[in-house]
């Protein structure tokens, strides 16, 4: 058939041709466009693209630096920011850390992030790395200011190494061409953008750096605060990023995410009142390292949570607890709070056995994910008796566990067996990482074969599917921030 003459599908009516356009995806969709000037016309068509999910820089998508595909994010933006109506987007200005030897392999998670000082190659690539942010936040804002039908905006900022205390104050911006004064426009636009807006449905802003002021919701549109559903506002350094007078006006959610520190007993207060509408998913993260400017003074009390699980009966909460010392947990982890995912997370840090109890007996009815991870050479033995494993009795209280995923701590290979029997085929997801699996030589001496073959045939047979230890622990060490903000999304949309 001709594609380029006065019959086949160039005689086709462009509806038509739209409505064959809409089963392609957004990449072969751009392809398409490429084939001649009537395709490119109809593929451009708002109809085709009200929803635009986007990830930029990171060497996504097989490669590529962030700075590359600035000019694709303005192509997009250009083209269709002023009509799309759900936006996700993600920005890595780089992958990896910041590493300043171009030889050296990227690693998965950072143990400092570093900063514009120190190293002059170093400095450079931070300067070039925070200047292509920048600008990209600053297309994506131009684009979508004066769009009123924007329904869902979700941003994702990768920043955690481009971070560190003080990095917004002119002593550092001054490094990076019109630094401040991009940072102020950028503010501005997301100012004029919330209001603008007028059926703003969701609203996500996770570690978007020098995005979010405590002054931004101030400037939402009364027609998008009784329509907002979901919110979330993460930073790793700011303050509290609502205000009680501007959570009030968003009296229609139903989904929200914050730091823990943001969470204080007078929000949470306004939460329960009957006036609102039930809060059905709550998602907080608590950065140990972000305590010592974000203490925990003033957060919700017991009562406080009592009071907002009257109101909200169906509320089920997520907390990720990165770098978080257990007494601090222990002062968090409330018994009124409807826990129902947890993520602890660390790069040295301890949970112990005194709080995997806790856990376990609190959140038995609840805790459906349980997540246990620890970036560090050394893998410490939870149990104090092997046959009494934390871990184990974990599995035999919570009866509605289907998520658990371990690395970082020493797992012993007939624990293992236990917990797969116990929760059997109701565990859906069973992720250890084959460094965390040991085993113990008393038991080894008294079976046949090889250990790992039969710990593999038993931890199968005990979930009722094939089962294997995770090979490769870079699958389960994900970025923290990043796992947290992917896995909000999908926990706030599975109300």
């Amino acid at each position: 058939m001709a594609l380029c003459g006065g019959v086949g599908a160039m005689a086709l009516p462009s509806e038509l041709i739209v409505h064959i356009f809409s089963f392609l995806s957004d990449r072969d969709k751009l392809r398409a466009s490429a084939v001649c000037s009537r395709w490119r016309e109809c593929l451009f068509y708002p109809a085709l693209w009200t929803e635009l999910k986007l990830r930029i820089g990171g060497g996504c998508n097989g490669g590529g630096s962030s700075s590359e595909e600035t000019p694709k994010l303005e192509f997009l933006m250009r083209k269709f920011g002023s009509f799309v109506r759900e936006l996700q987007l993600e920005l890595a200005p780089v992958e990896g850390y910041l590493s300043p030897l171009n030889n050296e392999p990227p690693s998965t998670r950072m143990d400092q992030p570093p900063g514009p000082d120190g190293d002059p190659q170093l400095s450079e690539r931070w300067r070039d790395a925070m200047a292509t942010y920048l600008d990209q936040v600053l297309c994506v804002f131009t684009s979508i200011r004066n769009n009123r039908n924007l329904q869902k905006l979700s941003l994702y900022g990768d920043t955690c190494i481009l971070q560190q205390e003080g990095l917004l104050d002119s002593s550092n911006l001054h490094q990076i061409h019109q630094g401040d004064k991009k940072i102020n426009e950028i503010q501005q636009l997301f100012m004029e953008l919330l209001s603008n807006s007028r059926q703003l449905r969701w609203l996500s802003c996770s570690f978007m750096l020098g995005l979010v002021t405590p002054c931004s919701l101030a400037c939402l549109s009364n027609p998008s605060a009784e329509t907002l559903q979901h919110l979330s506002l993460l930073d790793h350094q700011l303050g509290p990023l609502i205000s009680p007078s501007e959570l009030d006006r968003l009296s229609n959610l139903n989904s929200l995410a914050l730091d823990f520190s943001d969470l204080t007993s007078e929000l949470c207060g306004l939460l329960a009142s009957p006036r609102r509408t039930p809060l059905h998913r709550l998602s907080l993260l608590l950065n140990g390292a972000a305590l010592e400017f974000k203490p925990l003074e003033g957060t919700a009390t017991e009562d406080d949570w009592k009071a907002l699980v009257r109101v909200s009966a169906n509320l089920r909460v997520y907390i990720m607890a990165l770098e978080v010392d257990s007494s601090e947990l222990l002062r968090v982890l409330k018994p009124s709070l409807p826990l129902e995912r947890l993520h602890l997370d660390s790069y040295s840090t301890l949970v112990t056995d005194a709080t995997l109890e806790l856990i376990s007996q609190q959140y038995n009815k609840t805790l459906t994910h349980f997540l246990l991870l620890r970036d560090d050479p050394d893998f410490p033995d939870l149990s104090v008796n092997r046959n009494e494993d934390p871990l184990v009795l974990l599995a035999w209280r919570c009866t509605q566990l289907a998520v658990l995923v371990i690395h970082g701590y020493t797992v012993w290979s007939h624990n293992l067996v236990a917990i797969s029997r116990l929760r059997g085929s109701s565990l859906r997801i069973l992720t250890v990482s084959e460094e965390s699996i040991d085993f113990d030589p008393d038991q080894s001496v008294c079976m046949e074969g090889d250990p790992v073959h039969n710990l593999v045939k038993e931890v199968s047979l005990g979930l009722g599917r094939v089962w294997h230890p995770c090979l490769d622990s870079s699958l389960v060490l994900s970025e923290p921030t990043q796992h947290f903000h992917r896995e909000l999304q999908a926990f706030s949309m599975g109300m």
